[in-house]
């Protein structure tokens, strides 16, 4: 089965930097893409950013403004979130995500876009 495994979490001051890891197991394939979402108490699920597993394409969520850089290593199944310039309003759960297919408009920004999930990680941003 496929499985996401997520590290790299963890608290960090406000300006400072963090990057997140998510390894994949169990592809028998090549999926379409694999992206980043975040999530802190009582808001929804939040777009932050994917990547095409074949090409080098990305898309990233309004919220990021240039602070964070998705990239991966495909000879170690590993997917990357690079965070910088962290602020409070930051801190969340992070969630890795794989999606298996093409979706109608491409590249998918809504959570139901993706297949399979990480355990998510908590990252912390405090002052």
């Amino acid at each position: 089965q496929v499985r996401l495994v997520q590290s790299g979490g963890g608290v960090v001051q406000p300006g400072g930097s963090l990057t997140l890891s998510c390894t994949i197991s169990g592809l028998t394939y090549s999926p379409y893409a694999v992206g980043w979402f975040r999530q802190s108490p009582g808001k929804e699920r939040e777009f932050a950013a994917t990547i095409r597993w074949k090409y080098e394409t990305t898309y990233y969520g309004k919220f990021v403004n240039n602070r964070f850089i998705i990239s991966k290593d495909v000879a170690k199944n590993t997917v990357y979130l690079q965070m910088n310039d962290l602020d409070p309003e930051a801190s969340a759960i992070y969630y890795c995500a794989l999606d298996v297919r093409d979706n109608p408009g491409g590249l998918a920004v809504a959570a139901r876009g993706y297949d399979y999930w990480g355990q998510g990680t908590q990252v912390t941003v405090s002052a």
